[in-house]
């Protein structure tokens, strides 16, 4: 198990759909640890829980095999090789960040996340929008969020009650008759929810204000985490810029394309704001801290979920009404991550942006006189690599990098 989650955790770039592909491969067509069956009900509940699926889908893979200590080292190794990445590519960033050629080929990177993020929104919207009312969901939570400034957890909870009550019954004998065991799951949740939160609970006891709020606000985070880093990362990113000043948006599009490069989760683009938080308050030695409290608030409850819904898998993979209310988030995140497309392009294109209160109290407009022709150039050669010449992810991010540093060359 070490070596083949290690390798798993090693190899896993290219976000969840080749990182679950992976999976099956070593898990199921290499090895007969997992059957197809198995593994499809899994992944089932891996999508109906918070959190990063593919993690999760290794960590109920290693608790199948042995148990809960099976769990914790498949899914402690899914994410620590990235994390380890992540810390190098922080030092890497805080110390030659603003050298003007490395910024440079930080804009071929951030025009680079525009496609990628918008590859990500198509791929979505083919498998979620088969209706008309899976439009308007989308369509509501885009302008919700957009031009409103509904807040994220909000519509998710109107998207997933309006899947559920759609949702069809199912006759009670189709689901598993044996009963559940109650008293375990309420034992599991207790032990592992005090685990994940007491740390907090200390931090804030002790007085460590900025760790204390990071670790708190990563763990909100992990508990609303439906449908994907994507759609996470539209309201992390309001809240660490707009509403805590943590970072500026440059930093946070910065933090997303260097979290696209490395193995493992996406959303350990959080390790990243954590880190870059602390370390323009306390240098290194409490980025590191922060990194670790971090890591701890997102990735701990991802154990407690699977650990506490693993012995129900079968009884929830066959629930009606929670399938319908994935179905109603999964047609909001398309809206959700529109919205993100949209942030992240008026905010590499445009280098000035106004609020227009007088016509929504959450929308902002770029200033048409800010345009940066070199982020439009670039975004051009991303799609185009992307698109046309199908260059893998993590080619087409290196081939934007040397594009921004080849504009900065030659003086554009």
């Amino acid at each position: 198990m070490l070596r083949v989650f290690g390798r798993i955790g090693v190899l896993s770039f290219g976000g969840p759909a080749a990182q679950i592909a992976l999976m099956h491969r070593e898990l199921v067509e290499q090895r007969p640890w997992l059957t197809e069956q198995s593994y499809l009900r899994a992944l089932s509940l891996c999508m109906l829980l918070p959190g990063p699926e593919a993690m999760q889908l290794a960590t109920y893979a290693g608790w199948r095999l042995r148990g809960v200590g099976g769990g914790l080292l498949a899914g402690g190794l899914f994410v620590l090789p990235g994390a380890v990445v992540i810390a190098a590519l922080l030092a890497i960033y805080v110390t030659w960040g603003s050298v003007p050629l490395v910024q440079a080929a930080f804009l071929g990177i951030k025009a680079a996340v525009i496609v990628i993020v918008l590859a990500a929104l198509r791929g979505l919207a083919k498998r979620a929008l088969t209706g008309w009312a899976d439009w308007l969901v989308a369509g509501f939570s885009f302008a919700a969020i957009f031009a409103i400034g509904l807040p994220f957890p909000l519509i998710l909870a109107l998207a997933a009650l309006w899947g559920a009550v759609q949702a069809k019954a199912t006759p009670e004998a189709a689901l598993p008759a044996a009963r559940p065991d109650w008293g375990h799951t309420a034992r599991t949740a207790a032990i592992w929810g005090t685990l994940w939160l007491a740390p907090l609970a200390l931090l804030s006891l002790s007085g460590a204000g900025l760790l204390a709020q990071i670790g708190w606000f990563f763990a909100w985070l992990a508990t609303i985490s439906f449908g994907g880093a994507y759609a996470l990362l539209a309201y992390m990113a309001q809240t660490v810029i707009g509403d805590f000043g943590w970072i500026t948006p440059a930093q946070m599009i910065d933090a997303l394309g260097l979290a696209e490069t490395t193995p493992g989760p996406l959303i350990l683009v959080t390790q990243f704001v954590a880190m870059l938080t602390a370390h323009s308050q306390g240098g290194f030695a409490m980025a590191l801290m922060a990194a670790g409290i971090g890591l701890w608030a997102t990735f701990m409850p991802c154990f407690l979920w699977i650990f506490v819904a693993a012995p129900h898998v079968e009884r929830l993979s066959g629930a009606p009404r929670l399938t319908g209310a994935l179905s109603g988030i999964t047609a909001a995140v398309v809206g959700v991550i529109l919205n993100l497309s949209v942030w992240f392009a008026l905010n590499v294109f445009f280098g000035r942006m106004r609020p227009a209160p007088d016509i929504l109290p959450a929308l902002t407009l770029p200033e048409l006189g800010s345009v940066n022709g070199a982020a439009l150039i670039l975004f051009t050669v991303a799609a185009l690599a992307f698109f046309v010449a199908r260059l893998p992810l993590a080619a087409m991010l290196a081939f934007s990098a040397l594009a921004g540093g080849v504009l900065a060359l030659v003086g554009l």
